[in-house]
């Protein structure tokens, strides 16, 4: 079965033909296809094992913030901060769309 998350615009696929046929929608899988219960609870983890790692750069980040560092080694704790946030967005959309798309 294939998994098709929201977003994903499978019209840039088609030139490869097991693409093609894997990508046509099954009339057994409907319009929204549920992530299956195993895969949720496992990406879940995951998700919530990396949102862990991601706490604890950006926490140490902002120590780092708090020293008295040079104009570039403050340019390296702004990139771990941005980093740190982008990721962390990110994974908060990894479990929105877990959540929404779980059976």
């Amino acid at each position: 079965m294939l998994l098709l998350l929201p977003g994903f615009r499978p019209e840039l696929y088609t030139d490869c033909v097991p693409c093609r046929s894997a990508l046509r929608p099954s009339k057994k899988m409907g319009s929204s296809p549920k992530i299956p219960l195993d895969v949720s609870t496992k990406l879940r983890s995951l998700a919530h094992d990396l949102s862990n790692a991601i706490e604890t750069v950006m926490q140490a980040g902002y120590l780092l913030e708090q020293a008295k560092l040079d104009g570039d080694n403050k340019k390296w704790v702004s990139l771990i901060d941005s980093a740190s946030r982008d990721a962390a967005r990110i994974n908060r959309e990894i479990r929105d769309i877990l959540r929404a798309n779980s059976e």
